[in-house]
């Protein structure tokens, strides 16, 4: 299974004290493959050191470049299937770009891929994806 997850998500999973941690643990396991692109490792950096601190940061964008079920991909267009939140598109590119099978997000602004008929694009939140973790 391939899955793009949205930033506040993966932070949240980070702290062992989270009672989401089990999908950062479920992807140092390969348990699943995640999917990403430069755009979205850079919003991971950002969102991640203003949390947590560079030396956290770095480590686990490290760790992401080590890990084989992490998948760099590139997108070579923009669908712009969000208006809300342009900044969202992102992930739905990556989403397009891998073929993932799911977006993990809370984010509101993803409602509007529901409608969509095509690229379908399949969002679930964090308590849909930890039960099939």
């Amino acid at each position: 299974m391939t899955v793009v997850i949205d930033c506040n998500i993966l932070v949240i999973c980070l702290t062992s004290r989270s009672p989401y941690h089990r999908i950062y643990q479920a992807l140092v396991n390969e348990k699943f493959n995640l999917a990403v692109i430069s755009e979205i490792i850079l919003e991971y950096e950002e969102i991640i050191t203003d949390k947590y601190g560079i030396e956290t940061t770095q480590a686990f964008l490290a760790l992401l470049a080590e890990l084989p079920n992490v998948q760099f991909h590139h997108t070579y267009y923009q669908w712009n299937l969000i208006n809300s939140d342009p900044d969202d598109n992102k992930y739905c590119d990556c989403a397009i770009a891998s073929k993932a099978d799911y977006i993990i997000t809370e984010d509101k602004h993803f409602k509007v891929l529901e409608d969509i008929p095509f690229p379908k694009l399949n969002v679930i939140s964090i308590d849909e994806f930890m039960e099939m973790l």
